[in-house]
């Protein structure tokens, strides 16, 4: 390779590097960034929600008077207004191979009720608050990978919560939705994040 070939490959070799550094930079994990990566998570699964994704929800009277979940729950949001009981009968097919007939108590959303039953994207679930970031508290980087490409943020938030959740009985009934909504500014929750081209996105959602 002569003098003129070599001045070419390494003028190409610094072309090439000097556009590189005009390329998008990786971002930092760093408080602004971190806290504009919450806020866009949280304003898109910053629900708080119930686990009650189909609807109606019947529960065997056989329950009734159990500790089962359905049947101390439901009875419950009936009486905040949440949802209306009535009698039924379906095809049960988990006591034996032949379907039998059992009766149901079946609840269903009221008015009220479907103002809480958020859909986002292909699921819906029955929601008591919604949380928005009070602050980042700190974050780390993740134990399980070898470089800062991912990190663990720690934060506190603020909390939008459905006027029945002060009630007592529900308070009994969902006593961890109960703990979050009285953890406003003070209960610390972590979120992982992975860094990316575009910004830090969460993972695990």
């Amino acid at each position: 390779m002569n003098n003129e070939k070599i001045s070419t490959v390494l003028g190409a070799v610094a072309l090439a590097a000097l556009l590189a550094g005009c390329g998008p930079q990786q971002p930092e994990a760093n408080l602004q960034n971190l806290t504009a990566a919450m806020n866009a998570y949280l304003a898109t699964k910053g629900d708080l929600c119930l686990g009650k994704t189909q609807w109606p929800i019947d529960v065997p009277q056989r329950e009734a008077g159990t500790r089962s979940r359905n049947a101390v729950q439901m009875p419950v949001l009936e009486h905040v207004g949440l949802v209306s009981a009535s009698a039924a009968k379906v095809q049960d097919t988990k006591e034996s191979e032949q379907p039998a007939e059992i009766a149901v108590t079946r609840y269903t959303l009221t008015e009220e009720g479907k103002k809480y039953f958020h859909t986002r994207e292909t699921q819906g679930d029955f929601c008591a608050a919604h949380l928005t970031l009070d602050k980042v508290v700190s974050w780390e980087a993740r134990k399980d990978e070898k470089d800062a490409s991912a990190v663990v943020v720690t934060y506190t938030y603020k909390i939008d919560a459905a006027p029945w959740t002060g009630d007592a009985d529900v308070q009994k009934a969902f006593p961890m939705m109960d703990r979050v909504v009285r953890g406003a500014g003070t209960m610390q929750l972590k979120q992982n994040f992975k860094r990316t081209q575009t910004g830090w996105v969460p993972e695990g959602v």
